[in-house]
């Protein structure tokens, strides 16, 4: 059996090497894609260093990567619609069984020369999306997307606020503009990071340790406080401190991952101004969709989030970087190519 490159993770040891394994055959329903990009996600790098564990997969280890674009090498008995050569990319995860299994974590992802997914998780992609930005439309910035648009059901003019601009919360930053949210006030206590916030469009860039913080937010919104918040960071004292930014009614809406607790700082007013703490994980195939059409048209680019683009036999000191955040805060995104 002919054999290619991919990054293999192995689950026990959380040990990742790039080595040579089967080219993988498709199965009825499935097509076989030959990966052009890969990004590289924190959650990947935190199935390297143990803090996320794969909950469905069967054996003990897989290839990463769920951020994943290509072409169409090979459909699989039955499949109908896709041809070799068809650009596509491939959504993070797919439904089976009553569940959500993602792609790179629960069965074998992307950081391959080669991948094979159910036909019904490709999504053509036009030829004015280069494969490096379509790669990482599904999570890096359809994450941000739903849990703006949907989980957080953020309107025109509504003053928000976003903790943490990593891969996450730059996009985060880049789609509250876009959808006509005002202000965007960014919040990061890394100086390159709210550089980077402000050239990704806030309003305002704030140092989390500012001890003015919550009254320089408030002068920035004419007193109400935040419709919305976005912890994108995964940090508790993150959380924390953005509750006390929320207007009456604002809501929290928490996209970063931590196993830790959440504290409401003040439960009294939590409760007298009716805010809210939502829960976000993910996102669905139709913002993944919305997200490419709208950057068919020219109405996002995501060009400028592609930090690097790094061969796949790099794969383990991409990850190095994310997790030691080598010359400053965490690339937007880094893309393998195979």
């Amino acid at each position: 059996m002919i054999g290619m490159l991919a990054g293999r993770l192995h689950i026990p040891s959380r040990t990742l090497a790039v080595k040579e394994v089967p080219t993988p055959e498709p199965a009825a329903g499935e097509v076989l894609v030959k990966v052009e990009a890969a990004g590289v996600c924190l959650s990947d790098a935190h199935l390297v260093d143990g803090t996320l564990t794969p909950l469905y997969l069967p054996g003990d280890e897989v290839t990463l990567g769920h951020e994943v674009s290509g072409t169409v090498a090979k459909p699989g008995a039955g499949v109908t619609g896709w041809e070799p050569g068809q650009r596509v990319l491939l959504q993070a995860g797919e439904h089976r069984d009553g569940a959500v299994w993602t792609r790179g974590v629960d069965y074998d992802g992307g950081w391959a020369e080669y991948t094979v997914a159910t036909a019904g998780t490709l999504l053509a992609i036009p030829d004015n999306i280069s494969f490096e930005e379509a790669a990482i439309i599904p999570d890096a910035v359809s994450t941000p997307w739903a849990a703006i648009t949907t989980t957080g059901d953020v309107r025109p003019a509504q003053p928000v606020g976003v903790w943490g601009v990593g891969g996450l919360g730059a996009h985060g930053v880049q789609l509250l503009r876009a959808i006509g949210a005002a202000p965007v006030i960014a919040v990061d206590p890394s100086p390159e990071a709210r550089e980077r916030a402000l050239a990704f469009g806030a309003d305002l860039a704030l140092d989390a340790a500012d001890p003015e913080l919550r009254q320089k937010i408030r002068t920035a919104t004419r007193g109400a406080g935040l419709a919305a918040a976005f912890d994108f960071a995964g940090v508790p004292a993150v959380r924390e401190q953005a509750i006390t930014c929320l207007a009456p009614g604002g809501r929290l809406v928490l996209v970063g991952l931590t196993n830790k607790p959440l504290t409401i700082p003040d439960g009294t007013a939590f409760s007298y101004f009716q805010q809210q703490i939502l829960g976000h994980y993910g996102s669905s195939d139709v913002h993944v969709d919305q997200l490419v059409r709208l950057a068919a048209l020219g109405r996002l680019d995501f060009a400028r989030s592609i930090s690097e683009v790094l061969p796949l036999s790099e794969a383990p000191k991409a990850v190095d970087r994310l997790l030691r955040k080598t010359g400053g805060p965490a690339p937007v995104r880094l893309v393998l190519k195979p």
